[in-house]
C-alpha cells in the first residue's frame, strides 16, 4: 500500500467521515481562484500566531482568503482548542475529544491582538458540547482580556449555539462584544445532513436573544450556497433572520474540503450573488456581503465600519 500523508491526516482529523463514500471534487470555476499565501507580512503574521501558540480558523478550516487576509495582518482566532465535538459535513476543523481548556489562552489572545495592532478582531471557537456552559465563560474572559490589552480594538465573536442554553448565551452577551455573529450555515431542510448537531430554530433563537438582552450589539449571521438549496429557501432564511432583527448577513460559496465532505451541488455565479445581495438589502439588512469568496470574517473590520455608519444613517432618518 502506498503511503499517503494527506489521506492519513484526513483520517486523523475526520475519523467520523472515513465511512463516507468519496464525493467527486470537480474543477472550480474561474471566479473561485485565489492566490497562494505569500509575502513578508503573511510570514510575520504566521510567525506571531505560532510564537504565541494561537489557533486560527483561517488555517484550521482551510479558508481560501488566508493569503489576502494575513498579508493585511487580519486573522480570525479560534479559541478552546483545535478539536470540535461536532461533525458537520461541510467543515474542515478536526473532530474528536477536545483537551481541557487552556486558562492562559484569553491573555495570549489579548497579547496577539495588541501585537498585531488590530483595529477589529474576530474570535470564533470549536463547539465544546463537553463543557457545562459550552465555553461561554471562556469567551467572556477572552473578550475581557482583549479589552485589557487592546482597549481600542472592536470585537466580533462567532460562537456556537451553546446548545440552546440562554443562561450561557447571556454570559457572553453581557461581556459586550461589538458584534455577535452566529452562522445558520444553510437552509433548514439540509440541517440533518449538513449540520446534524445543530438545530435551525435554536440558532435563530440565540440571535434573537442578543437583541433582547442588549440591543446595542450588532448581530450577524452567514450561510453557504452550493449545497442543494433553492433561491426560495435562501430568501426564507433572510426573512427568518430579519424577524430575529439580525443586522448583517454574509453569503458565500461552499467549497468542499476533501472527498469525504459534502459534495458541491453547484457553483453559484457572481451574477447570482449580486442578485442575492440586492434581495437581502431589500429585506432590510443594514449590511450585506454576498460573493463567491465571502466568509464570515472576510473584510470584517471594513464591514464593521460600514455597519456602524449604516446604523447611524438609519437612526438619523427616523
Amino acid at each position: 500500500m502506498t503511503y499517503n500523508p494527506d489521506l492519513l491526516d484526513r483520517a486523523k482529523r475526520h475519523p467520523e467521515k472515513q465511512k463516507n463514500a468519496d464525493q467527486p471534487m470537480g474543477k472550480k470555476p474561474a471566479w473561485i481562484r485565489v492566490k497562494a499565501p505569500q509575502g513578508k507580512v503573511y510570514g510575520e503574521t504566521l510567525d506571531l500566531v505560532k510564537g504565541l501558540k494561537l489557533t486560527t480558523v483561517c488555517e484550521e478550516a482551510g479558508c481560501p482568503n488566508i493569503g489576502e487576509c494575513w498579508d493585511k495582518k487580519h486573522a480570525t482566532f479560534m479559541i478552546m482548542g483545535e478539536v470540535c465535538t461536532r461533525a458537520c459535513s461541510f467543515c474542515n476543523v478536526a473532530t474528536g475529544k477536545p483537551k481541557d481548556l487552556d486558562q492562559y489562552e484569553p491573555l495570549r489572545i489579548g497579547v496577539g491582538v495588541e501585537k498585531l495592532g488590530l483595529s477589529h478582531v474576530v474570535i470564533t471557537s470549536v463547539d465544546r458540547d463537553d463543557l457545562p456552559d459550552s465555553g461561554a465563560d471562556h469567551f467572556a474572559k477572552t473578550i475581557a482580556a482583549i479589552r485589557f490589552k487592546a482597549p481600542g480594538t472592536t470585537i466580533e465573536i462567532l460562537p456556537g449555539d451553546f446548545r440552546g442554553d440562554l443562561d450561557a448565551t447571556d454570559i457572553v452577551i453581557k461581556a459586550k462584544p461589538d458584534v455577535f455573529n452566529h452562522n445558520l450555515e444553510t437552509v433548514p431542510r439540509l440541517y440533518p445532513t449538513i449540520r446534524p448537531g445543530a438545530r435551525y430554530f435554536r440558532s435563530l433563537r440565540l440571535l434573537q436573544r442578543v437583541k433582547e438582552v442588549d440591543p446595542s450589539i450588532f448581530t450577524k449571521s452567514g450561510m453557504m450556497v452550493g449545497l442543494g438549496e433553492t433561491r426560495e429557501e435562501v430568501a426564507q432564511v433572510m426573512d427568518d433572520l430579519r424577524a430575529a432583527d439580525v443586522d448583517f448577513i454574509t453569503i458565500g460559496q461552499y467549497l468542499q474540503p476533501t472527498p469525504k465532505h459534502a459534495a458541491v451541488d453547484r457553483f453559484w455565479t457572481p451574477e447570482e450573488f449580486e442578485g442575492l445581495e440586492r434581495l437581502a438589502r431589500a429585506k432590510g439588512f443594514l449590511m450585506v456581503s454576498a460573493s463567491p469568496l465571502t466568509r464570515s470574517s472576510y473584510h470584517a473590520g471594513d464591514d464593521f465600519e460600514k455597519l456602524r455608519a449604516a446604523r447611524s444613517a438609519k437612526l438619523s432618518a427616523e
